[in-house]
Protein backbone atom coordinates (compact mmCIF):
# COMPACT_ATOMS: atom_id res chain seq x y z
CA UNK A 1 0.00 0.00 0.00
CA UNK A 2 1.21 3.78 -0.80
CA UNK A 3 2.04 5.79 2.08
CA UNK A 4 0.45 9.32 2.27
CA UNK A 5 0.76 11.11 5.40
CA UNK A 6 -0.91 14.48 4.13
CA UNK A 7 -4.56 15.16 2.57
CA UNK A 8 -7.13 17.97 2.16
CA UNK A 9 -11.03 17.27 2.56
CA UNK A 10 -14.28 19.03 2.78
CA UNK A 11 -16.68 17.78 5.05
CA UNK A 12 -20.20 19.18 5.37
CA UNK A 13 -23.06 18.34 8.36
CA UNK A 14 -26.42 17.74 7.64
CA UNK A 15 -29.19 20.74 7.83
CA UNK A 16 -31.78 20.49 10.28
CA UNK A 17 -35.43 19.51 8.91
CA UNK A 18 -37.80 22.22 8.32
CA UNK A 19 -40.69 22.46 11.02
CA UNK A 20 -44.02 21.62 9.14
CA UNK A 21 -47.49 24.07 8.86
CA UNK A 22 -50.48 21.65 9.63
CA UNK A 23 -53.68 21.87 11.29
CA UNK A 24 -55.82 18.61 12.76
CA UNK A 25 -58.67 17.51 10.02
CA UNK A 26 -60.46 14.97 11.30
CA UNK A 27 -64.13 13.61 10.67
CA UNK A 28 -66.31 15.86 12.87
CA UNK A 29 -63.40 18.23 13.51
CA UNK A 30 -63.66 20.74 10.80
CA UNK A 31 -61.33 23.39 12.96
CA UNK A 32 -59.02 21.41 14.45
CA UNK A 33 -55.53 22.94 15.83
CA UNK A 34 -51.80 22.98 14.81
CA UNK A 35 -50.52 19.68 14.33
CA UNK A 36 -47.00 20.58 12.88
CA UNK A 37 -44.25 18.53 13.91
CA UNK A 38 -40.48 19.45 14.48
CA UNK A 39 -37.69 19.06 11.92
CA UNK A 40 -34.98 16.25 12.81
CA UNK A 41 -31.40 17.66 13.07
CA UNK A 42 -28.99 16.84 10.61
CA UNK A 43 -26.00 14.82 11.07
CA UNK A 44 -22.86 15.86 12.70
CA UNK A 45 -19.07 15.03 10.98
CA UNK A 46 -16.67 13.09 13.08
CA UNK A 47 -13.30 11.82 13.16
CA UNK A 48 -12.50 8.74 15.11
CA UNK A 49 -9.23 6.28 15.11
CA UNK A 50 -9.31 3.56 13.81
CA UNK A 51 -5.99 1.17 14.35
CA UNK A 52 -6.15 -0.89 11.63
CA UNK A 53 -5.23 2.22 9.15
CA UNK A 54 -1.90 3.41 9.14
CA UNK A 55 -2.02 5.97 6.33
CA UNK A 56 -3.96 8.93 5.20
CA UNK A 57 -4.32 7.06 1.36
CA UNK A 58 -8.28 6.79 1.06
CA UNK A 59 -8.27 10.53 1.30
CA UNK A 60 -6.44 10.74 -1.81
CA UNK A 61 -9.46 9.36 -3.99
CA UNK A 62 -12.54 10.58 -1.60
CA UNK A 63 -12.28 14.55 -0.49
CA UNK A 64 -15.68 15.61 -0.01
CA UNK A 65 -17.76 13.82 2.72
CA UNK A 66 -21.23 15.25 3.35
CA UNK A 67 -23.86 13.92 6.61
CA UNK A 68 -27.04 13.08 5.98
CA UNK A 69 -29.81 16.12 6.50
CA UNK A 70 -32.82 15.86 8.99
CA UNK A 71 -35.72 15.48 7.49
CA UNK A 72 -38.86 18.05 7.90
CA UNK A 73 -41.45 17.65 10.38
CA UNK A 74 -44.84 16.67 9.64
CA UNK A 75 -48.54 15.97 10.30
CA UNK A 76 -50.32 15.05 13.66
CA UNK A 77 -47.22 16.30 15.51
CA UNK A 78 -44.43 14.13 14.05
CA UNK A 79 -41.30 15.04 14.25
CA UNK A 80 -38.64 14.28 11.35
CA UNK A 81 -36.43 12.00 11.34
CA UNK A 82 -33.01 13.07 12.48
CA UNK A 83 -29.66 13.01 10.01
CA UNK A 84 -27.54 9.87 10.45
CA UNK A 85 -23.89 11.09 11.72
CA UNK A 86 -20.79 10.54 9.12
CA UNK A 87 -17.89 8.99 10.93
CA UNK A 88 -14.95 8.99 9.00
CA UNK A 89 -11.90 6.68 9.79
CA UNK A 90 -8.38 8.03 10.62
CA UNK A 91 -5.25 6.45 11.46
CA UNK A 92 -3.58 7.23 15.33
CA UNK A 93 -1.76 10.07 15.01
CA UNK A 94 -3.66 11.95 12.78
CA UNK A 95 -3.22 15.80 13.40
CA UNK A 96 -6.47 18.12 12.22
CA UNK A 97 -6.06 21.54 10.99
CA UNK A 98 -8.42 24.05 10.05
CA UNK A 99 -7.11 24.45 5.89
CA UNK A 100 -8.39 28.37 6.12
CA UNK A 101 -6.98 29.36 9.13
CA UNK A 102 -4.47 27.02 10.11
CA UNK A 103 -5.49 26.67 13.48
CA UNK A 104 -5.12 22.56 14.84
CA UNK A 105 -8.81 20.92 16.01
CA UNK A 106 -7.59 18.32 17.52
CA UNK A 107 -4.43 15.90 17.51
CA UNK A 108 -6.21 12.31 17.15
CA UNK A 109 -4.62 9.31 19.13
CA UNK A 110 -5.73 6.42 21.04
CA UNK A 111 -6.86 8.35 24.13
CA UNK A 112 -8.49 10.82 21.84
CA UNK A 113 -11.06 8.68 19.71
CA UNK A 114 -13.23 10.91 18.08
CA UNK A 115 -13.57 14.53 17.14
CA UNK A 116 -16.21 16.81 16.06
CA UNK A 117 -15.16 18.46 12.88
CA UNK A 118 -18.49 19.62 11.31
CA UNK A 119 -21.53 20.64 13.66
CA UNK A 120 -24.91 19.65 12.63
CA UNK A 121 -27.92 21.69 12.10
CA UNK A 122 -30.56 21.90 14.15
CA UNK A 123 -34.01 21.44 13.39
CA UNK A 124 -36.63 23.77 13.08
CA UNK A 125 -40.18 24.40 14.85
CA UNK A 126 -43.31 23.05 13.24
CA UNK A 127 -46.57 25.42 14.14
CA UNK A 128 -47.96 23.32 17.19
CA UNK A 129 -44.94 25.15 18.94
CA UNK A 130 -46.19 28.33 18.55
CA UNK A 131 -49.63 27.52 20.24
CA UNK A 132 -50.70 30.02 22.41
CA UNK A 133 -53.83 31.62 24.52
CA UNK A 134 -54.21 34.68 21.93
CA UNK A 135 -53.36 33.04 18.73
CA UNK A 136 -55.04 29.49 18.43
CA UNK A 137 -54.31 28.64 14.95
CA UNK A 138 -50.54 29.54 14.05
CA UNK A 139 -49.23 29.48 10.83
CA UNK A 140 -45.52 30.32 11.90
CA UNK A 141 -42.74 27.67 11.53
CA UNK A 142 -39.21 27.93 11.74
CA UNK A 143 -36.56 26.33 9.16
CA UNK A 144 -33.77 24.00 9.90
CA UNK A 145 -30.70 25.96 10.20
CA UNK A 146 -27.84 24.66 8.19
CA UNK A 147 -24.99 22.38 8.83
CA UNK A 148 -21.42 23.42 9.10
CA UNK A 149 -19.16 23.44 6.49
CA UNK A 150 -14.93 23.43 6.55
CA UNK A 151 -12.28 22.57 4.88
CA UNK A 152 -9.36 20.54 6.98
CA UNK A 153 -5.75 19.34 6.47
CA UNK A 154 -4.74 16.06 8.15
CA UNK A 155 -1.49 15.07 8.68
CA UNK A 156 -0.01 11.82 9.84
CA UNK A 157 2.91 11.58 12.97
CA UNK A 158 3.12 8.06 13.15
CA UNK A 159 2.26 6.92 16.92
CA UNK A 160 5.82 4.87 17.88
CA UNK A 161 8.05 4.87 20.78
CA UNK A 162 11.41 4.44 18.73
CA UNK A 163 12.67 6.48 16.17
CA UNK A 164 15.87 4.98 13.71
CA UNK A 165 17.66 8.19 11.90
CA UNK A 166 20.66 7.77 9.66
CA UNK A 167 22.14 8.48 6.88
CA UNK A 168 20.78 6.37 3.51
CA UNK A 169 22.21 2.75 3.47
CA UNK A 170 23.13 2.51 7.15
CA UNK A 171 21.43 -0.73 7.66
CA UNK A 172 18.51 1.01 9.11
CA UNK A 173 16.33 -1.57 7.20
CA UNK A 174 18.02 -4.19 8.17
CA UNK A 175 17.75 -3.93 11.85
CA UNK A 176 14.08 -2.90 11.95
CA UNK A 177 14.18 -6.68 10.05
CA UNK A 178 16.12 -8.13 12.45
CA UNK A 179 14.41 -7.02 15.49
CA UNK A 180 10.71 -7.08 14.50
CA UNK A 181 8.49 -8.76 12.79
CA UNK A 182 8.59 -6.16 9.76
CA UNK A 183 9.81 -6.88 6.78
CA UNK A 184 11.44 -3.73 4.62
CA UNK A 185 12.45 -3.45 1.27
CA UNK A 186 16.53 -4.23 1.70
CA UNK A 187 19.23 -3.82 -0.69
CA UNK A 188 22.42 -1.92 -1.30
CA UNK A 189 21.75 1.13 -2.94
CA UNK A 190 20.74 4.58 -0.88
CA UNK A 191 17.11 5.58 -0.32
CA UNK A 192 15.93 1.70 -0.13
CA UNK A 193 13.19 2.88 2.63
CA UNK A 194 10.93 5.38 0.73
CA UNK A 195 8.10 5.50 3.60
CA UNK A 196 8.01 5.32 6.87
CA UNK A 197 8.06 1.58 8.08
CA UNK A 198 6.60 0.42 11.34
CA UNK A 199 7.85 -2.42 13.48
CA UNK A 200 6.61 -3.85 16.87
CA UNK A 201 9.93 -5.43 18.53
CA UNK A 202 8.68 -8.12 21.40
CA UNK A 203 10.26 -8.09 24.51
CA UNK A 204 9.60 -11.28 26.61
CA UNK A 205 5.54 -12.70 27.16
CA UNK A 206 3.71 -9.51 27.55
CA UNK A 207 6.03 -6.83 27.11
CA UNK A 208 6.90 -5.18 23.35
CA UNK A 209 7.69 -1.55 22.03
CA UNK A 210 7.14 0.05 18.55
CA UNK A 211 9.87 1.34 16.30
CA UNK A 212 9.78 3.74 13.40
CA UNK A 213 12.55 3.36 10.23
CA UNK A 214 12.22 6.88 8.63
CA UNK A 215 14.22 7.28 4.73
CA UNK A 216 17.71 8.38 5.49
CA UNK A 217 18.71 11.75 6.13
CA UNK A 218 21.00 13.26 4.11
CA UNK A 219 23.04 17.26 4.53
CA UNK A 220 20.68 19.84 3.87
CA UNK A 221 17.55 17.75 4.16
CA UNK A 222 16.24 20.52 6.90
CA UNK A 223 16.34 22.79 3.41
CA UNK A 224 14.62 19.95 1.35
CA UNK A 225 17.30 17.78 0.55
CA UNK A 226 16.50 13.74 0.09
CA UNK A 227 13.67 12.19 1.79
CA UNK A 228 14.40 12.71 5.18
CA UNK A 229 13.03 15.82 5.54
CA UNK A 230 9.09 14.87 4.69
CA UNK A 231 8.83 12.03 7.29
CA UNK A 232 10.76 13.20 10.43
CA UNK A 233 7.80 14.26 11.63
CA UNK A 234 6.95 10.71 12.36
CA UNK A 235 9.87 10.61 14.89
CA UNK A 236 8.67 13.69 16.55
CA UNK A 237 6.41 11.23 18.89
CA UNK A 238 8.79 8.99 19.95
CA UNK A 239 10.63 8.86 23.41
CA UNK A 240 14.21 7.41 21.69
CA UNK A 241 16.09 8.20 18.81
CA UNK A 242 19.15 5.33 17.73
CA UNK A 243 21.04 7.24 15.45
CA UNK A 244 22.36 4.21 13.81
CA UNK A 245 26.14 4.91 11.92
CA UNK A 246 27.51 2.36 9.26
CA UNK A 247 30.85 1.78 10.79
CA UNK A 248 32.50 1.16 7.54
CA UNK A 249 31.69 5.04 6.47
CA UNK A 250 30.28 6.11 2.62
CA UNK A 251 34.26 7.16 1.88
CA UNK A 252 36.73 10.01 2.41
CA UNK A 253 35.03 12.51 5.26
CA UNK A 254 31.95 10.61 6.15
CA UNK A 255 33.32 8.53 9.05
CA UNK A 256 31.48 8.19 11.94
CA UNK A 257 32.59 11.32 13.70
CA UNK A 258 31.13 13.33 10.14
CA UNK A 259 28.31 10.81 10.25
CA UNK A 260 27.38 12.01 13.11
CA UNK A 261 27.87 15.53 12.76
CA UNK A 262 25.72 15.26 9.60
CA UNK A 263 22.50 14.19 11.29
CA UNK A 264 22.91 16.25 14.20
CA UNK A 265 23.00 18.97 12.28
CA UNK A 266 19.70 17.90 10.42
CA UNK A 267 17.70 16.93 13.84
CA UNK A 268 18.60 20.55 15.04
CA UNK A 269 17.23 22.16 12.09
CA UNK A 270 14.10 20.40 11.87
CA UNK A 271 10.93 22.89 12.42
CA UNK A 272 10.13 20.81 15.74
CA UNK A 273 13.75 20.58 16.71
CA UNK A 274 14.46 16.92 17.74
CA UNK A 275 17.93 17.77 18.84
CA UNK A 276 16.79 17.65 22.79
CA UNK A 277 15.12 14.24 22.25
CA UNK A 278 17.27 11.64 24.01
CA UNK A 279 19.39 9.83 21.38
CA UNK A 280 21.85 6.66 21.61
CA UNK A 281 24.60 5.59 19.24
CA UNK A 282 24.61 2.55 17.23
CA UNK A 283 26.74 1.54 15.71
CA UNK A 284 26.01 -0.86 12.93
CA UNK A 285 27.87 -3.71 10.23
CA UNK A 286 30.39 -4.17 12.62
CA UNK A 287 30.13 -8.22 11.13
CA UNK A 288 31.61 -6.37 7.67
CA UNK A 289 35.01 -5.77 9.48
CA UNK A 290 35.51 -9.46 11.25
CA UNK A 291 38.00 -9.72 13.56
CA UNK A 292 39.92 -6.76 12.10
CA UNK A 293 36.97 -4.60 13.86
CA UNK A 294 38.08 -2.24 16.44
CA UNK A 295 35.55 0.81 17.42
CA UNK A 296 37.49 3.12 19.50
CA UNK A 297 34.36 4.34 21.19
CA UNK A 298 36.72 6.61 23.18
CA UNK A 299 37.50 8.44 20.40
CA UNK A 300 34.42 9.09 18.80
CA UNK A 301 33.34 10.48 21.87
CA UNK A 302 36.40 12.48 21.89
CA UNK A 303 35.86 13.38 18.31
CA UNK A 304 31.83 14.79 18.88
CA UNK A 305 32.15 15.47 22.72
CA UNK A 306 29.09 12.64 22.43
CA UNK A 307 28.48 11.65 25.68
CA UNK A 308 25.44 9.21 25.81
CA UNK A 309 25.62 5.64 25.32
CA UNK A 310 27.33 3.69 22.32
CA UNK A 311 25.93 0.21 21.19
CA UNK A 312 28.14 -1.74 18.80
CA UNK A 313 25.76 -4.10 16.59
CA UNK A 314 25.59 -6.50 13.44
CA UNK A 315 21.86 -6.16 11.95
CA UNK A 316 22.88 -8.86 9.33
CA UNK A 317 24.35 -11.44 11.60
CA UNK A 318 21.97 -10.30 14.99
CA UNK A 319 25.42 -9.49 17.09
CA UNK A 320 24.46 -7.01 19.55
CA UNK A 321 20.83 -6.87 18.84
CA UNK A 322 19.96 -8.62 21.94
CA UNK A 323 21.49 -6.58 24.08
CA UNK A 324 20.16 -3.32 22.23
CA UNK A 325 16.59 -4.38 22.33
CA UNK A 326 16.74 -5.14 26.36
CA UNK A 327 18.28 -1.79 26.86
CA UNK A 328 15.78 0.05 25.15
CA UNK A 329 12.79 -1.80 27.07
CA UNK A 330 15.09 -1.27 30.22
CA UNK A 331 14.81 2.90 29.28
CA UNK A 332 11.26 2.84 27.81
CA UNK A 333 10.38 1.41 31.22
CA UNK A 334 11.66 3.87 33.29
CA UNK A 335 10.19 6.65 30.97
CA UNK A 336 6.77 5.19 31.31
CA UNK A 337 7.62 5.16 34.83
CA UNK A 338 8.60 8.95 35.01
CA UNK A 339 5.22 9.65 33.39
Amino acid sequence: MKFIDEAKISVQAGNGGDGCLSFRREKYVALGGPDGGDGGDGGSVYLEVDDRINTLIDFRYKRMFKARNGQSGMGRNRIGKGGEDLIIPVPPGTLVYDAETGEMIGDLTAEQSRLLVAQAGFHGLGNARFKSSVNRAPRKTTKGSSGESRELRMELKLLADVGLVGLPNAGKSTLINQISAARPKIADYPFTTLRPILGVVSVGVDTSFVVADIPGIIEGAAGGAGLGLQFLRHVERTKLLLHIIDVCGFGDGCGPAANFRTITKELAAHQNPLIDRERWVVFNKIDVLGESYDCDASKFRAATDWEGPVFHVSSATGAGCNELVNAISDRLGGVAGDE
